[in-house]
């Protein structure tokens, strides 16, 4: 009888941390959004990032010099004027004295070979839409470094409210071990694992607090505001639900028209090309015409003159010709890296709808069965130690794998939305590896889950 009391004792003690633990949803809020991008608070901040960040402002700057160059590639060389006097001797100004004495006033212009300034002009041209380019992938990855960021900080936040469930479960189970010790019927070991393992948490929970100040100073930094201004957030990522699987065709169709790296390799191919045709047009050579008076004074009536002239390509072998090579090889190193940059694209797509729908079908396995057994299994563990069935130790993991599950629910959904977060981009870095790392079961003394590796279970206890 006594034993019955000690054990409802502690039942008493946990029931309320664990039922709220193991029967209510995990955050479950009013009007859930469909997705990430629907959320009132993430469009607000990827506007006013948009609107502040330098990097852009950097940007545009850039557009605007590189599209100032091309008027100056259109434009004829400027014209040189000549002012000079020829003198007879060095004792006296023999101007108007001497047929051979005069003043000069001459003016040339260059005119470049036909063809070579339109040639210049769209090479010029052709830079400056690579810099618009350059432009859109600031403000594609402008938009994925906000999402990303604001993404991070739900994952943190919903974490905090695993954790703080966790910490209660804890607290609870710490008093009632004590209690029961002090009555003489429990163990001193099960009091100090409590307190050991609430240490413990209380540790995680600091990191995790910190990663949320990090995370919140990276989105007020993306937007120039005041680094420690606070965020206020609503959804959490329990509320995305499941993703929709990415159409690789229509998805490879849209990053080759999309794509900036893409447009600006196909740029890049362009003006080599238009470079080949004007290195073949520098044997021609740009004419230069003189025109000039030689007023002399006196009896002497003035003298004028009309000059053309131009190089000669006599070293053409070790200049011309070289720059025709050396724009042939530029053209054919254009082809290889737009053929480059396509393939990269389709290999990226690829991994996306790869990653994408591993992850789809983990979280369906997490929505559709894992979750509820695992709260099921928790239930059961906490009905059958009400019994004297099984130890205090076994409704202690139990929890703590339900908790495990969930964190790991919450993972696969935030890696995810980071795909897709990815594939919006249009993104050529590599797809990270699907998964995440959960809240290990140890912490309430059991082992890690299944499918965790002991480097994910160490990788955590440095996370959080």
């Amino acid at each position: 009888m006594r034993n019955a009391g000690i054990r409802n004792h502690i039942l008493r003690a946990l029931l309320v941390g664990m039922l709220a633990i193991t029967s209510t949803p995990a955050f479950a809020e009013s009007s859930p959004p469909d997705s990430l991008r629907s959320d009132p608070v993430l469009a607000r901040l990827v506007a006013d990032s948009l609107a502040a960040r330098p990097e852009i402002a950097e940007g545009e700057a850039l557009v605007r010099a590189e599209t100032a160059r091309a008027p100056q590639a259109r434009a004829f060389p400027d014209p040189i004027l000549t002012v000079g006097i020829q003198n007879d001797g060095f004792s006296s100004i023999e101007l108007g004295k001497m047929g051979t004495s005069w003043v000069s006033i001459m003016a040339s212009q260059t005119f470049p070979w036909p063809g070579k300034r339109g040639l210049r002009s769209e090479i010029a041209d052709a830079g400056a839409a690579q810099s618009k380019r350059g432009l859109e992938r600031i403000r594609l990855s402008t938009e994925a470094d906000v999402e990303r960021t604001y993404l991070g900080l739900l994952l943190a936040r919903d974490r905090l409210v695993l954790l703080d469930r966790l910490m209660n479960v804890w607290e609870k189970s710490a008093a009632a071990a004590r209690a029961v010790y002090e009555s003489g019927r429990g163990s001193q070991a099960d009091v100090l694992r409590s307190q050991l393992e609430l240490g413990r948490l209380k540790q995680r929970r600091l990191a995790l607090a910190a990663e949320e100040n990090a995370l919140v100073q990276g989105l007020n930094r993306l937007r120039r505001h005041p680094l420690d201004e606070r965020i206020e957030t609503r959804s959490h990522l329990a509320d995305l639900g499941v993703p929709a699987p990415i159409a690789e065709q229509t998805a490879v169709s849209d990053a080759m028209a999309r794509s900036p790296e893409l447009a600006a390799s196909r740029l890049g191919l362009a003006a080599a090309e238009r470079s080949v045709t004007l290195a073949n047009r520098s044997y021609y050579p740009d004419l230069t015409v003189t025109a000039g008076v030689m007023p002399r004074g006196g009896p002497f009536p003035p003298m004028w003159l009309v000059s053309v002239g131009g190089p000669i390509p006599i070293f053409a072998g070790s200049r011309q010709n070289r720059a025709v090579d050396e724009a042939e090889a530029r053209t054919a190193a254009g082809r290889a890296n737009v053929e480059a940059v396509e393939q990269l694209i389709q290999l990226r797509v690829k991994e996306r709808s790869t990653a994408l729908a591993a992850l789809i079908q983990t979280i369906r396995v997490y929505k559709d069965g894992l979750l509820v057994q695992s709260e099921a299994t928790a239930s059961s563990t906490l009905a059958q130690y009400e019994v004297g069935k099984i130890g205090f130790a076994s409704v202690l993991e139990a929890n703590a794998g339900y908790l495990a599950d969930q964190d790991a629910y919450l993972q696969s959904v935030a890696q995810a939305q980071r795909v897709l977060i990815a594939a919006r981009e249009l993104s050529m870095e590599p797809v990270a590896a699907a998964g995440g790392v959960t809240m290990p079961a140890a912490a309430f003394g059991g082992t890690p889950r299944v499918g965790a590796s002991a480097d994910s279970a160490n990788a955590e206890r440095s996370s959080m």
